[in-house]
């Protein structure tokens, strides 16, 4: 697929109860979402836009370079979020693959993302994400760390099953860490922002469970990264280190 066909949309709000204010958290001397924006940009797959309901985001963005719109304040899930912004940049439909790459991801490597992208090559894929094995003991147990669950369907790649907080699958193999990363087909999404919350997606507090509880087919490129959402100011740090800040 062309880069005219790719979008990708970051999603950023303020009020993350968490750590709130976390898109503007310094990292190396540059906000939290600027260090997204600048991995969204190195994965080379189309153009990227900060979908965020706060002016303070949508400048700094703007300072970096970047191009920022501004959405209501009220959404469900982030990829709520990115369906406002996609009408506002792409009103006349010309993009065919939405990527929703939340900010609070500022360690992403660009190759995750186009590893995502790769799996929309096969027609029953609706979405696709990346997930990655949990290499530190302490993550197996954190509700803050996702779990994804699938069965293997080519090397490297899971159909998702489930997704939790909980420690999950039990017994004897490795746990992935589910990132905070989806590729949808532009009808994909389209549906998904036409379902209600549903009540797994609000017993974990997991959007992905909406697609799978509807039915919609979630494919899982594995990845190598040590991948990393900042929820908390632990995670805060952990990106700081990282990053050199």
């Amino acid at each position: 697929m062309s880069q005219s066909e790719v979008v990708v949309i970051i999603p950023a709000r303020m009020a993350a109860s968490r750590l709130p204010g976390k898109p503007l958290a310094d990292i190396a001397g540059s906000p939290m979402i600027v260090h997204v924006l600048r991995r969204a940009e190195a994965a080379a797959v189309g153009p990227v836009v900060v979908a965020t309901d706060s002016e303070a985001v949508a400048t700094a963005v703007e300072k970096a370079g970047g191009r920022a719109v501004l959405t209501r304040s009220d959404h469900p899930s982030g990829s709520d979020r990115v369906h406002e912004a996609l009408g506002i940049v792409d009103p006349e439909g010309r993009a065919k693959i939405v990527v929703n790459l939340q900010g609070d991801r500022p360690t992403h490597d660009p190759g995750d993302i186009r590893a995502a992208l790769a799996l929309l090559a096969d027609p029953a894929v609706d979405i696709a994400t990346v997930a990655g094995e949990i290499r530190h003991e302490r993550d197996r147990t954190d509700p803050n760390v996702v779990k994804a669950v699938g069965s293997p369907v080519a090397p490297g790649r899971l159909r998702a099953l489930y997704f939790t907080r909980a420690t999950a699958p039990s017994g004897e193999g490795p746990l992935y860490f589910h990132s905070g990363l989806y590729v949808f087909r532009r009808a994909a999404l389209e549906r998904f922002v036409s379902l209600p919350p549903s009540p797994l997606e609000r017993r974990e507090r997991l959007e992905q469970l909406r697609a799978l509880e509807a039915g919609m087919r979630i494919d899982i490129a594995l990845v190598n990264s040590d991948l990393l959402d900042v929820n908390t100011p632990d995670d805060l740090e952990r990106a700081r280190r990282r990053l050199g800040g």
